[in-house]
């Protein structure tokens, strides 16, 4: 009986300390969209970071924009997303209701490039004659040959990074791969004819050699 009389004492303390949270006043459901604001086309912009600042948490956007997050009253939010620059705002800290909506806008971050200068040839042909004819500076062949090398590409296309559609479009992909097999077992490229083919290939063609240094 004295442990059925403890339980219920602390079930009853749980709950009391419950309730006092769910009414604490310096606390406010904040909740909205996060739109491009680039143009006059309103499009949402999914996965968009949302951070509170000063506790170091946050949530993201979904595919629609939409965000919802427990924040305090008077917190600074911070909106980031791939592609664009971040934005600061301040939950009002006279706030009198517990749920607090907004709309936050977003401009895209423009990289400027430079100056290309267009040549109007009248036709292809001409292209060609022209483009044969340029007289390439030793100094500007070697950039050329440094830029295009295979190190140079590589590092470019881990260092670049991929804007907020890109970056959309990747993690769909992925779900959509994820869901094809969803129920099943995924197959094994162990019975898979085409991938012993290609296979069989690289080892004739000498792929899997130690190459000497």
């Amino acid at each position: 009986m004295t442990k059925y009389i403890l339980s219920l004492l602390l079930s009853c303390l749980c709950f009391v300390n419950l309730q006092a949270q769910d009414t604490d006043p310096a606390l406010v459901q904040f909740s909205g969209m996060v739109l491009d604001g680039s143009d006059e086309m309103l499009f949402p912009i999914p996965y968009a970071n949302i951070i509170l600042t000063e506790d170091g948490r946050g949530t993201y956007s979904d595919l629609k924009g939409f965000f919802s997050i427990v924040a305090k009253k008077g917190d600074v939010v911070t909106f980031s997303a791939i592609g664009y620059k971040e934005v600061e705002f301040l939950i009002p800290d006279t706030l009198t209701d517990s749920r607090y909506s907004l709309v936050q806008l977003m401009s895209q971050d423009t990289v400027n490039l430079p100056t290309a200068v267009v040549f109007p040839w009248p036709s292809r042909e001409h292209f060609k004659l022209e483009f044969l004819a340029m007289d390439v500076t030793n100094e500007m062949q070697a950039r050329a040959v440094e830029n295009l090398a295979e190190n140079t590409l590589s590092r470019m296309r881990e260092e670049v990074p991929t804007d907020g559609n890109e970056n959309a479009d990747y993690y769909m992909r992925q779900q959509a791969k994820s869901y094809y097999h969803i129920g099943q077992t995924p197959p094994m490229n162990i019975f898979n004819p085409f991938a012993w083919k290609q296979f069989f290939e690289a080892w004739k063609r000498g792929d899997f050699k130690k190459k000497k240094k």
